[in-house]
Formats: structure tokens, sequence, C-alpha cells
């Protein structure tokens, strides 16, 4: 698999976002199963895995951890705290500094390495201003805790400003073909300009366009599209010319709808490194062939056009996360016991 450029870091251009293997997109794996497909995807030219410690609440960075232990010093590995579900502004705990170094400090000891390559905001906050935590990320880099640094959910200012104070190595933001903003609004421009890597979340848009998804299911248990007016009966019935363009395309090479669509990706920037979850093996290998997926300037511009022309119906609410996580604490749902993942102490 050939290589890009993630600030400076160096990874494949396929990585494989974890989240899947604990919470949020449905019934995960056996512990065992979603460990061998990790390491699968390694054999396979993955060198990039997407973590948080928000998911499944720091069960998902105890699996990552354990996944790569075998291969850690192969591999990148990117992870995140979240300020907005847990403020770092709480006086009594400490500075911000010593907050965020602690946060990063459990998420170390949760994936069981002594060095994150990749730490990300998870959310940029209004009570503490960006630059101060960039001037942090500074500090960490320096101690050798992170090797570079990153956020999630920002627009190209918090993009330049961030960067003027330290480098940034990776940007996260929603992207795929349901959701082109990125393209027209400067974000993606700006990560090219200052060689900024763009590690796209939901490249799949939660699954829609595999294709898979029909109306009239019915989702349940850990799985966000129960509360995403994305995966409303009446938005799926809607959103049907996306496939159409997709059908089409997928024809004409030979792949599946979700290799066109992360193809698509992987063709409007250098800087793209899509992060598609994968449950199965079938899709884990079918994800990493997506490179040798060709396509001419001419073909590109055709499918480019074709989308273009077509309208979107439902967002991903962000809300429908938490609704998710209220909807499984008044169901009982267990996630150690679901995972067979303990937390640590």
């Amino acid at each position: 698999m050939n290589k890009r450029k993630l600030g400076p870091l160096e990874v494949g251009e396929m990585g494989l976002g974890c989240m899947d293997y604990s919470h949020g997109h449905g019934i995960p794996p056996k512990k065992e199963e979603s460990i061998r497909l990790m390491r699968l995807a390694h054999e396979l030219g993955c060198t990039l895995y997407d973590t948080a410690d928000a998911y499944a609440d720091g069960l998902n960075e105890i699996l990552v951890g354990e996944a790569l232990k075998p291969i850690r010093h192969e591999v990148t590995i990117i992870t995140k705290y979240n300020p907005e579900i847990l403020p770092v502004t709480d006086s009594s705990k400490g500075t911000v500094k010593e907050q965020i170094e602690a946060r990063l400090d459990a998420s170390l000891d949760r994936l069981d390495t002594d060095y994150v390559d990749v730490y990300m905001m998870h959310r940029v906050t209004d009570d503490v201003p960006l630059e101060e935590v960039a001037g942090y990320m500074g500090e960490f880099i320096k101690k050798g805790k992170i090797r570079t640094w990153g956020m999630s959910r920002v627009d190209a200012d918090q993009i330049r400003r961030a960067n003027a104070v330290t480098p940034l190595g990776v940007v996260q933001n929603e992207m795929s073909l349901m959701e082109r903003s990125d393209l027209q609004n400067g974000v993606i421009k700006a990560c090219h300009e200052l060689g900024v890597g763009y590690t796209p979340f939901m490249p799949l848009a939660a699954g829609f366009l595999t294709g898979m998804i029909k109306p009239g299911m019915t989702f349940t248990g850990d799985d966000a599209k129960r509360f995403s007016d994305r995966f409303s009966d009446e938005s799926i019935k809607k959103n049907q010319p996306i496939l159409e363009v997709l059908d089409k395309v997928s024809k004409a090479k030979n792949c599946s709808y979700a290799q066109a669509a992360l193809a698509w990706l992987l063709y409007q920037d250098e800087v793209i490194v899509p992060i598609a979850g994968a449950m199965k093996e079938e899709f884990l290998r079918a994800n990493m062939d997506v490179p040798k997926i060709q396509f001419t300037k001419e073909e590109m511009e055709d499918f480019d056009d074709a989308i273009s022309k077509v309208t979107v119906y439902g967002k991903w609410d962000e809300s429908a996360i938490f609704m998710l996580k209220d909807a499984l604490k008044k169901e009982g749902y267990d996630a150690e016991k679901v995972l067979g993942i303990k937390k640590k102490k």
C-alpha cells in the first residue's frame, strides 16, 4: 500500500476506524475477532488506527492497545480527549494543562503504551482558548508523550490559528459523498497548504454508502442509527439517487459501492486518509484494496459532476450519540459484559 503524510507522520493510504469494535454502530464482533481483524488490517498494509477515550468509556482504547501490542512500533495510533463531555476547566482538579495531561496519561495506560502518535482534541470548546491548548500539545511533544497532535470538528480558521502555535498533524471532520462541505469551506485547502493530514470520520456515512441499508430496517442495541434522521425511512428513500450514482461507478470499476465511495475520497486530495470501520473480514479486505481502484481525470470529473447534482437528505446529528448513551443506560446495557473487557482502575 502506498503512503500518505499526516503532518510529520507517514501512514498507509487506508486507515482503520476502531470505534465500531466497541460502540455506536451495532453489535460488535467478539473481542478475539476484533483483535484478529485489527492485526489482519496491518498484514494488509494498514498502519493507522483511530480510537478515543470516549468510545465505550475507554474500553475501545483497552481493546486497541491489546490488539496492537505486538506491532506497536509498526503502527500509528490516534486517540482523543473530549473536553465537551468531560471539561478540563474544573480548578479543583488542577490546571487546564494538568487535566489534559492526566487524560493523556490515562489513555496511555489503557493503550498500554508509553507514547501516542497523534493526540487529538475531540471537540473544540469555548472555555479554553484554542491557542492555549496548542501550546500544551507542543509541551507534550517535547516530553515524548505524543508525536504530533490534532483536532476534530474544526473550521479552516481554527486550523490556521492552532497550527501557528504548534504545527498540526491531523484534522478529523466528517466527510463522505454525503458530507462534502470541507471541500468548499476552506478546510481541505488549509490542510493541503499547511501539510496537515485529514482523516475523515464516517467516510461511508455510517454505512449508508454501502447500499446495504434499506427502508424498514430496525436498528437496535448500541447503534446510533436508532436516533439519526439520516436513517429514517423517509431519508433512506430520498437518498437513493446517491446509491444510483454509486451503482453506475461500481459497475464500471468492478467494485462495491463502499469501495467506490472510499476511492472518491482518496482522489479528492493527497492529505486524505479514510478511516472506515470494518466489523467483518470481507469488508476489511475490500477497504484495504481501495487504493488499487484507478480513475482517469475525466472519470473522476464525471463522478464529481454526478454527485454534485444529488441532494442529500438528513444530517448526521451528534445528538444521536448522546441519545443512544441515555437509552443504553435505561436499557441496562453493560458494555464490559458485552465486549468482554474490564475497565482499568
